[in-house]
């Protein structure tokens, strides 16, 4: 088992191979992702209104 002192230079040594965005692709990337969950909210909302207006009308024409 390595001491603490290599663990901080090997974790050091493998941050450094990593490639952080620039703040343009963070920025870019978080809007995309906020206009998809938007969407995904408006199309699951309408699914949502769809299957309750077929499931009222199963319901409404099975009382009479």
């Amino acid at each position: 088992m390595a001491n603490p002192f290599e663990f901080i230079q090997e974790v050091r040594a493998e941050v450094s191979k990593v490639t952080w965005p620039t703040q343009k692709e963070t920025v870019v990337t978080t809007i995309m992702v906020l206009i998809l969950v938007v969407l995904a909210a408006i199309f699951f909302f309408a699914a949502d209104q769809v299957l309750n207006v077929l499931v009222q009308l199963l319901i409404g024409s099975g009382q009479s």
